[in-house]
């Protein structure tokens, strides 16, 4: 498995990824219903950093990094993960995470900033604090979880 910056040949599979994870509507605060259209701005801005996992010629997952905030917050990175369903639980998400810490340290970013982290989310939390990830503010039921109703949300950081 490589992981490496994605292409415009990409898009396809990473749309198939990014449809999958939104679609159920329990981790990331796109509409389920986002068009394809859409993607090129939520995961392939010119300001963002795209990165894939292959396989295979198969991409497994993906990450966006990118600075949390513009002008005087830009040595603060963000960056978000998605892993296709049929390749959760083999240990994916802690490659991405490896990667995307490094890519920031080389970078030049100071720390990583996770905005939005959804507290039912336990895999991800949990994945995060193992890699030195805080959480350091909690937004009351700022999430509309599909099944659980409004449950809260997570800022989490790690100094680089």
């Amino acid at each position: 498995m490589q992981i490496r910056p994605a292409t415009e040949k990409d898009i396809d599979q990473v749309w198939k990824i990014f449809s999958e994870v939104i679609k159920t509507g329990d981790t990331y605060v796109f509409d389920p219903n986002t068009p394809k259209a859409d993607l090129k701005r939520h995961w392939f801005a010119e300001y963002m950093n795209t990165f894939v996992a292959e396989q295979d010629e198969k991409i497994l997952g993906t990450y966006i990094m990118k600075p949390n905030q513009i002008g005087l917050g830009n040595h603060i990175a963000n960056a978000s993960y998605m892993i296709h369903p049929d390749a959760q639980g083999q240990g994916l998400g802690k490659k991405l995470c490896e990667h995307s810490i490094e890519f920031a340290r080389q970078s030049g970013f100071l720390a990583i900033q996770f905005n939005i982290v959804v507290s039912a989310n336990k895999g991800a939390i949990k994945l995060w604090e193992k890699y030195g990830f805080n959480i350091i503010g909690t937004t009351p039921n700022a999430f509309r979880h599909q099944t659980l109703g409004l449950v809260d949300t997570y800022i989490m950081y790690k100094p680089l």
